[in-house]
């Protein structure tokens, strides 16, 4: 449609063209809101996405066209998906039975595996999955998820985690707090049965552990003491569960999920939280990411050493900064029940978050 036909609407307008994307964005003039007919009928022929945003001077309509959907290596994504269950696989069989993580002969056993390496993977796409249809429905040029496959002799879960890949800047608040927050709920929709149902298959035993873990799972035989949050404590208290639980495979699938979503709200730099941190309050995430840097320094002195590892992620993923790069118009704030949305993961952060994930 030609770009004039819809901006007679608006009382100012820019488009801006982002390689394989136009975007129109205009105020929208008195006359025409609601929309009026003329401009529905602009609305209805426009080749893209488009939605509304609210203003102190009045009401935006943004229109998004995509000139070609970006070719992907499908392949690629499907192999690294196979590859991670298998070696995730690998990592389950640990957990059900003495089998040395650094022989072949796992292989043998990969079946045993899958009660934990399915549901995990499962997480991981929801989670990932989140991200990437958000992302394509504002038509941002963003890859499908890569799964990062790892021997469970490296690492006990069997993967290294997914990722998506943003080839294309952000446009405005609305579009990377959708993006951002996609992601860790879309994660949790999956990750709180698995963990209810894994902690329902598992083992109570009597006693006590340490006040921040009250579960453990054996790998390779050898037992390793699972840190607690706010909602696994719920979780126990829901299901009646007292003492020491010995982790189902499932479970520790569900531990993992709730760990994984922890870990991406924090509000640093790129990662899950500092986009939602960004969209929330601008400018102003920038003193949230450092007091949460400095928190982690003093947990991984404290408690868990690997709060550094993180710490050090953190500055890797945001080039050596904590603070989230800015977005091409961040002048728009977030409504109300994105806001809403977003204190509530917030929330989610705070439950889920385990100050000694792992104490060997």
């Amino acid at each position: 449609m030609p770009e004039h036909a819809i901006t007679q609407c608006f009382s100012y307008w820019r488009s801006l063209d982002l390689g394989s994307r136009e975007i129109i964005e205009g105020r929208v003039s008195d006359d025409h809101l609601s929309p009026s007919p003329t401009l529905a009928a602009h609305i209805a022929q426009w080749d893209g996405y488009h939605y509304w945003q609210c203003s102190p001077d009045g009401q935006w309509l943004v229109l998004v066209h995509e000139r070609q959907a970006p070719r992907e290596r499908w392949w690629l994504h499907a192999v690294l998906l196979l590859a991670t269950v298998v070696t995730a696989s690998m990592a389950g069989v640990t957990l059900v039975r003495m089998v040395d993580p650094w022989r072949l002969n796992i292989l043998v056993h990969l079946r045993d595996g899958f009660s934990f390496s399915l549901p995990l993977v499962a997480i991981l796409l929801a989670h990932e999955s989140g991200h990437y249809l958000t992302a394509r429905r504002y038509r941002v040029d963003s890859s499908p998820p890569y799964f990062v496959p790892c021997p469970p002799s490296l690492n006990l879960i069997g993967t290294f985690g997914a990722f998506i890949r943003l080839r294309s800047p952000l446009f405005d608040r609305r579009t990377l707090f959708d993006v951002g927050v996609a992601g860790p709920l879309a994660g949790m929709v999956v990750a709180l049965p698995v963990l209810l149902l894994g902690l329902h298959n598992s083992t109570v035993h009597p006693g006590q552990m340490s006040s921040l873990a009250h579960q453990f799972t054996r790998f390779n035989g050898e037992p390793i003491l699972l840190g607690d949050s706010l909602l696994l404590t719920l979780c126990r208290a829901l299901l009646g569960m007292h003492g020491v639980i010995e982790l189902s495979p499932l479970a520790v699938a569900g531990w993992v999920g709730v760990l994984v979503t922890s870990l991406n709200l924090l509000p640093l730099a790129q990662l899950d939280g500092g986009h939602i941190a960004f969209a929330m309050f601008g400018r102003a995430q920038a003193w949230v990411a450092r007091v949460v840097w400095l928190v982690l320094i003093v947990l991984g002195y404290f408690w868990w050493w690997g709060w550094w590892l993180w710490a050090v992620l953190g500055l890797l993923i945001g080039r050596g900064r904590l603070t989230h790069p800015p977005v091409i118009a961040p002048e728009r704030p977030l409504d109300h029940v994105r806001m809403a949305v977003g204190w509530l993961a917030f929330v989610l952060f705070v439950v889920t978050f385990m100050p000694l994930p792992i104490a060997g």
